[in-house]
Parts: structure tokens; sequence; C-alpha cells
């Protein structure tokens, strides 16, 4: 199956899903995803694979163990793909980004030297504003208030040195290329431009070393 775009009936899924997330609405409506829903992003990391390599996609619950919303499925699908990527589709639309997310102590401390680092530092900033040129966002979903331990707060590099993870992403609200094969390209185009930042990171952060909780 080619990658077509996904159908007006997904953004109505999830629509549904988020004003009544029970097991009787995805019983009922279980098809729709199936078709609509999983089998477009199915298709569109496949289409990737080449390029980024082969990717996860979600599942459709939610662990609630921790949660304090019980909600038992996700209002939305995504995709992680082994060289760098993210995907994801929503009643909101389409977002697509690379970089490292929630960076574990060693990679932060790495980071952080990097960044830090006259050699390397001044090459992210560089990577970061050529992006922002493309209207690509870079940023992180969560930063430190302050400087963080040990850094001076005049850093010229401060507001680098302060995130706790750092992605370059752009999302679109839905419209009706989202129907049509042109919704690849978007991803694509993104992908491609934030290669030099997922470079950047690959190259002076690396995977983490650490042992995983148990």
């Amino acid at each position: 199956m080619a990658f077509s775009g996904w159908p007006v009936e997904a953004v109505e899924f999830f629509a549904g899903l988020a004003a009544d997330n029970t097991k009787t609405y995805w019983t009922e409506h279980r098809e729709v995803f199936d078709t609509c829903v999983h089998a477009p992003m199915a298709a569109l990391v496949a289409d990737l694979a080449g390029e980024f390599g082969p990717a996860r996609i979600s599942r459709p619950y939610q662990d609630v163990r921790f949660r304090a919303d019980k909600s038992p499925y996700k209002t939305a699908i995504y995709a992680t793909l082994e060289r760098g990527g993210y995907v994801r589709f929503s009643a909101d639309g389409l977002v697509a980004g690379r970089g490292y997310y929630a960076m574990a102590p060693d990679q932060l401390d790495r980071y952080r030297r990097a960044v830090a680092d006259d050699r390397y530092g001044p090459e992210l900033v560089q990577v970061a504003g050529q992006l922002t040129a493309q209207k690509v966002t870079v940023d992180g979903t969560s930063n430190l208030k302050s400087a963080p331990k040990g850094y001076p707060k005049e850093h010229p590099r401060m507001e680098l040195l302060r995130h706790k993870d750092l992605i370059a992403w752009r999302d679109w609200p839905v419209a009706a290329w989202l129907g049509t094969a042109a919704a690849r390209t978007r991803v694509v185009t993104v992908l491609r431009a934030a290669e030099p930042l997922q470079s950047w990171l690959d190259d002076h952060v690396g995977p983490t070393t650490m042992e995983p909780r148990r």
C-alpha cells in the first residue's frame, strides 16, 4: 500500500475519541482506526525506511498506572524512526521532527559539555539558526529556569545549556493536503532539514550508557 495521506475519517476518529475515550467508542470504531489511521502511518514509515530506518509505531493503549488521566486510549498515533525522526498524527494535525527527547543524565552531561565547548557549541548555534530560517522550530520540551550547576550564568550559549532535550520540529493544522501524498513530502522536508542537528547530537551526545531502571 502506497502512502496517500490520512482521510478525513482519521481526523474524525480522533476527535470522537477525545470526546468519548471509552472502550465502547473504541470497539465501535476499531475498523476506522485500523484502515484510516494505522494503515496510512504504516505506509508512510515503510516509504521512509530506506532513508531514515525502520520505525516503531505507538500502541493505541495508554499505560494508566502512573497517570492522573485514566483515559484508556491515546488520542494520537506516532512513530519513531531508527535513524532519528518522529511523526505524529492527531485531530490537531501533523507533527514531524528529529532530535533527542528527554535525555538521560549521562547524555545531558555530554550535551552540556559540548554546548559549552567553543569547538562544538558555535556549530550547534549555526545549525539552530539555519533551521529557524527554514521555519523549523528548535527548542527543548523541558528547560531549566536558570544556569545548570557548574556553568556561569553569563555563558553566551546559556539558552541552549538550559535545555534538557533538543528537538527540531514543525507542526501543521488539519488541512485538505493531509489526505494526499503531500503529507509525506512535508515530513521528509523537515526530517532532511534537521539532519545537521541530528548529526551534531549523534556525534557529541550519543545514546545513553546507563542501565535502565527496574
